[in-house]
């Protein structure tokens, strides 16, 4: 076992978002910083985010923008006030990278890529002092408190003058985020909130052969859901071979997640249709259809073909195509019988995790003076949509400066 020297010093566990913001905020004061990861390189999770678009923020107005966060909205409000949507476009800005408000309201580096951001933030990190140790897995914490890591070279064993946690959730474990923590803290007496899937798919009963075969992967485009007790949403969402995914369905999948918890299942609603009334599509769908097939008549008086004509087919009963009244109400209230989400290794992010009433005002563990955490190990979580990043950024940042007041 090597053992490093004793030095007044902070040791950050976990070098995604939350880790990278608290080793900075600490750097820009002066602390000496060590940011331990177990990966060969930093920012996994956040690369992976960024494909397709990183979507670091978002530009709504701030009350209805902390209503993301749901029952922990409280807890975060005094970490986003202090570093607020607006704040860390600025921050993104001084890295020399540009952003833009997308039309839904996203915000998004001008490139669209997270890579060159990361880039330039691990460059002014290095340039502050900060020291990465990639490949070092932290094993916890021995009797006599000193940390211990799993290095390239051995067992390591490393004495901060305080610790800082930001080792992310359980979601996507082969990018870092594999929850190996909540042991370590639960033998510590720390209690932990269950982790769950989040911004995750969910599956049905099953799909029929042909709905598997042909439209699994298939969009399910310009349409509302609703959940019950829920506000109706509009958007889009995916079929997979087991049910469903995609932006839509993780904008509700807590609220989904849920309701299966308290009734064993979630039932969702899907207008196929929101700019048709149902009157104006029973009228339609009522008229005389002559010589032509059922499938073509729904085609031509309702526009429902592909992957939607498919989903009304799997869903309902084949006398509901003889009543135009009936089938207009399905077409505008179609029942999708929803049975559990899929495996948190596969979402998007985790919901459970430490506790905030198990943390100080500094977000220190009351179990474990000295040792802070951030980022998404916390227990909260939001959908996608600018909200999973920013409050990584915040918690870190104020983790850091709770870090701070306890160094005095």
């Amino acid at each position: 076992m090597t053992t490093a020297p004793t030095a007044p010093n902070v040791a950050i566990i976990g070098a995604g978002p939350a880790g990278l913001m608290a080793a900075e905020t600490l750097a820009r004061r002066g602390i000496a910083v060590d940011l331990y990861d177990a990966m060969p390189s930093p920012g996994r999770k956040f690369l992976l985010a960024g494909v397709g678009g990183m979507n670091i923020t978002h530009s709504e107005a701030f009350e209805p923008f902390l209503a993301r966060y749901r029952e922990r909205a409280g807890d975060l409000r005094p970490m986003l006030d202090d570093f607020t949507p607006a704040q860390l476009r600025e921050w993104i800005h001084g890295l020399g990278i540009d952003t833009f408000v997308g039309s839904s309201g996203r915000v998004f580096p001008t490139d669209m890529k997270a890579a060159p951001l990361l880039r330039a933030w691990l460059k002014r990190l290095r340039d502050s002092g900060v020291r990465l140790h990639t490949r070092h897995r932290w094993r916890g914490c021995s009797a006599d408190g000193a940390l211990r890591f799993d290095s390239p070279d051995g067992t390591l064993s490393v004495r901060p003058a305080a610790t800082l946690l930001a080792l992310g959730g359980g979601s996507w474990p082969r990018l870092g985020s594999d929850a190996r923590w909540v042991g370590e803290l639960q033998a510590h007496g720390v209690a932990i909130a269950p982790l769950q899937a989040s911004n995750c798919g969910f599956e049905v009963a099953g799909w029929s052969a042909l709905l598997r075969d042909r439209f699994a992967g298939a969009p399910i485009k310009n349409i509302s859901l609703a959940l019950a007790g829920q506000a109706t949403r509009k958007g889009e969402f995916v079929l997979t071979e087991k049910g469903v995914e995609g932006s839509l369905v993780y904008a509700l999948s807590a609220a989904i997640r849920e309701e299966i918890a308290r009734h064993g299942s979630a039932l969702i609603l899907l207008d196929l249709l929101p700019e048709r009334s149902q009157q104006q599509l029973a009228q339609a769908l009522g008229k005389p259809r002559g010589s032509q097939s059922r499938g073509k008549h729904i085609r031509r008086q309702a526009g429902l073909e592909g992957a939607k004509s498919a989903l009304l087919h799997e869903c309902l009963a084949a006398d509901t195509f003889n009543d135009p009244q009936a089938l207009a109400a399905a077409i505008k209230a179609l029942p999708i019988e929803l049975l559990r989400p899929r495996p948190l290794a596969e979402a998007i992010s985790s919901a459970g995790g430490v506790p905030f009433e198990e943390l100080d005002a500094n977000l220190m563990l009351r179990k474990l003076p000295g040792v802070f955490c951030a980022g998404e190990m916390l227990d909260w979580e939001a959908p996608t949509g600018g909200y999973l990043l920013t409050a990584c950024f915040a918690t870190g940042r104020a983790a850091a400066l709770g870090l701070l007041r306890w160094l005095g």
